[in-house]
């Protein structure tokens, strides 16, 4: 049997798939950040306004849980685009607890300059890595993505 001693250092954890991974998804993360501070928005901003987009009537805990946060971190985010004018909170039809999310007019517009700073950011990354390879990466990622959430 080969101890750790014997069989050399151990690999570095840099030099993993999933280190690179994270730190891509850091570099893309603060340029939308720093993209679209220029329009008073953060990228969490622009996530939660592009799933209510998606799916209008969207609850906020079923939100929390698309988004990979605490309700209490959505239902403080919810309120300050809530002040914003940007989403609006409408009471569900049969569960009167329950407040469906609902964009504005202005959180629509706000949404859509967002994107458009969103899809230059695509843009760059198409641009740097190739319409071929960037394919290749998004198909790659979406099976993994689908593949680790069905493990």
């Amino acid at each position: 049997m080969t101890s750790a001693a014997t069989s050399g250092p151990a690999p570095d954890p840099r030099d993993r798939v999933i280190w690179a991974l994270r730190r891509a998804e850091l570099a893309v993360q603060n340029l939308k950040d720093r993209q679209l501070r220029s329009i008073g928005m953060a990228a969490s901003h622009y996530a939660l306004l592009v799933s209510v987009s998606a799916e209008p009537g969207l609850a906020g805990a079923a939100l929390a849980r698309r988004l990979n946060v605490t309700p209490q971190a959505i239902a403080s985010l919810v309120t300050r685009l809530e002040d914003r004018g940007w989403v609006e909170r409408r009471a569900h039809a049969r569960h009167t607890q329950v407040q469906e999310l609902h964009l504005t007019d202005e959180g629509r517009a706000a949404l859509e300059q967002a994107d458009a700073i969103v899809a230059d950011i695509e843009h760059q990354v198409i641009t740097l890595l190739g319409a071929s390879e960037s394919e290749q990466l998004h198909s790659l990622l979406e099976t993994l993505a689908g593949s680790l959430h069905s493990a």
